[in-house]
């Protein structure tokens, strides 16, 4: 990206694109953008650059990178000469796809499984008919197998998790019952 101000075609598609996709998931557009952004750009950027690069509000700025920095995809950096804090992200896309991951299993997942566990565990649970208790506790299994897992996806190698995905369905040949 030569010009500091200027996004080249493809770099402003995929921007744009990152930000629809992340209002999509429920993250604001602006915040998405910015996280897009340091990540093509690849160096740390300070608000004003990114505020003028993208045409928002540095208020707004400043209120994504806090968003970004809470959930582990931007951290602050200083450069030397410059009293400004500066901004970068991950180049890796598998560290990148491990954050937004496990932040969103923390935010969204855990707190189900916590409560389904909650659920199942209450007295209360024996007054509810049958039925209820059955479709709760299944809940609470199928969420907790997943939640491990994701955990257990989380720890693998990027070359076995692209190994795995390849696998496709495939992998049904694998686990064929005899």
């Amino acid at each position: 990206m030569p010009d500091a101000h200027a996004l080249s075609p493809i770099a402003q598609r995929f921007v744009l694109h990152w930000g629809e996709m992340g209002s999509r998931w429920g993250v604001n557009r602006t915040v998405a953008q910015i996280h897009a952004l340091l990540f093509l750009s690849g160096r740390p950027m300070h608000a004003e650059e990114i505020a003028a690069t993208l045409s928002v509000a540095r208020s707004n700025v400043s209120t994504s990178l806090r968003e970004l920095t809470n959930y582990g995809l931007v951290r602050t950096v200083h450069q030397l000469g410059d009293r400004r804090d500066h901004f970068e992200t991950s180049k890796d896309v598998w560290e990148l796809f491990r954050t937004v991951v496990r932040e969103r299993k923390a935010r969204e997942f855990d707190p189900t499984v916590a409560m389904l566990a909650d659920c199942v565990a209450d007295p209360a649970l024996a007054d509810e008919p049958a039925e209820v208790r059955a479709r709760i506790r299944e809940t609470r299994d199928l969420v907790a197998s997943l939640s491990a897992w994701g955990d257990e996806m989380l720890r693998l190698e990027p070359s076995t998790l692209m190994k795995l995905m390849k696998l496709g369905s495939r992998i049904k040949k694998l686990l064929r019952e005899g």
